[in-house]
């Protein structure tokens, strides 16, 4: 009854004022920031992905409280639209406390502004330095009865000290401690961190970015890839070459989401590598490798399976390989190519004229506007990081087939 009576409470309050005011910077990130960011592969996808999370999340919990008799809600206030603005809202002020709190909404903490790897405090669990990695879902006190019990202590103790009271508040897995990291001059702004986090999962989540942010990244969905894929072999080729490639275990867990991510520095994802590697290996070698994969995938015991693959030659080789070897000229070219259709996604606006657009709008009066253009200009600086890395791998490539080449002739001329 009271968690109905608090979402109640919840949806009247936030929808009410954000309804009638319009003025909420959060209001409904999740939805409005799409029509901003339609181009941005991963912000789309993720913001379609969250959408079917919490339509069914609103289906299972507020349109039961709705269909009951008697109901005193009014439905114009607890509709998915109203509840997935509410719950962007609520996820907007969130972060992640400690690994056993997980995220969530803490008082004041919110007044400190974000600084993605130079915070300055955290905010952690008095209780998360005493708990095991092992502790189990029966060691878990409910955190609501600890509470109370704690009040109660300290009432009976009557807390007169500092000292006594820091005693007291170790017990308490209810409260949570501000620490500050390191010495901050006095009259500067103190920063707190919502996480590790790129301009992606920023914007995403909270609604703003950083320029220069190091934690930024692009994804190249592996549909791309078989696109880029496609159009040099047959499908069958293709098909065949990414099914080897799942095979010897690099794809990921989640096929409904697969993508490779470029680092801030330009760097591909290893995987990836792997895959443009086996893509453009000869018949026979692909042939030979396949077969070694099929036979491993005959035996029953686990043990024996991973036995004959650690010693398996082929194998072996190719997961020993580093980034170095594998980035041969036609994996620099396809690197080149990927790049190039990942950027075409932006549209025929190069990068100078989005440097140019950012500079024109207002961080105040164009925020949507600006902190899109900050992500997308930041994605592209690193698909021409990407376009460099593998430009220069080339190079270094043809310099060492050259001299191999020249050693070869030198002994025969000898």
């Amino acid at each position: 009854m009271r968690g109905v009576w608090l979402r109640s409470l919840l949806g009247r309050v936030i929808f009410s004022f954000c309804l009638s005011r319009n003025v909420c910077l959060w209001f409904g990130v999740l939805k409005k920031w799409t029509s901003f960011c339609v181009v941005l592969s991963f912000i789309r996808q993720t913001v379609q992905e969250d959408k079917a999370l919490v339509y069914e999340d609103w289906r299972e919990n507020i349109l039961p409280l709705l269909d009951s008799e008697p109901s005193k809600l009014n439905p114009a206030f607890f509709g998915v639209e109203q509840y997935f603005a509410a719950k962007s809202l609520i996820s907007s002020r969130s972060f992640e406390i400690d690994d056993y709190h997980g995220f969530g909404m803490v008082p004041l903490a919110d007044l400190f502004n974000h600084k993605t790897g130079a915070e300055d405090v955290h905010f952690t669990a008095l209780s998360s330095n005493n708990e095991s990695e092992d502790d189990t879902d029966d060691e878990i006190v409910d955190e609501e009865a600890l509470a109370q019990n704690s009040s109660m202590d300290k009432t009976e103790k009557g807390v007169d000290s500092d000292m006594e009271y820091s005693s007291i508040t170790e017990d308490d897995t209810s409260m949570l401690e501000m620490v500050m990291i390191k010495d901050v001059s006095s009259g500067a702004e103190v920063f707190n961190t919502y996480g590790i986090l790129g301009n992606a999962a920023l914007l995403h989540r909270y609604g703003f970015t950083e320029q220069d942010n190091t934690y930024d990244i692009v994804n190249i969905d592996l549909e791309l890839v078989l696109q880029w894929c496609s159009s040099l072999f047959s499908n069958r080729r293709s098909r065949s070459r990414v099914s080897l490639w799942r095979r010897l275990g690099y794809s990921s867990d989640t096929e409904n989401s697969e993508y490779f991510e470029i680092s801030f520095d330009g760097e591909p994802q290893m995987e990836l590598l792997i895959l443009l590697y086996i893509i453009f290996l000869p018949d026979d070698v692909y042939h030979k490798l396949d077969l070694s994969v099929a036979v491993a995938e005959n035996f029953h015991e686990s043990s024996e399976k991973t036995t004959f693959l650690n010693d398996n030659i082929f194998l072996k080789k190719l997961s020993n390989m580093s980034k170095k070897t594998l980035m041969t000229k036609e994996v620099c070219d396809a690197l080149l190519s990927l790049a190039d259709m990942r950027e075409s996604l932006y549209g025929l606006k190069s990068l100078e004229d989005d440097i140019e657009a950012l500079k024109r709008s207002s961080f105040v009066r164009d925020r949507k506007l600006y902190h899109s253009s900050v992500l997308r200009i930041s994605e592209r600086k690193i698909l021409q990081k990407l376009r460099n890395y593998a430009s220069k791998s080339c190079k270094i490539t043809n310099l060492s087939s050259a001299g191999k080449k020249l050693k070869r002739t030198t002994k025969r001329e000898s």
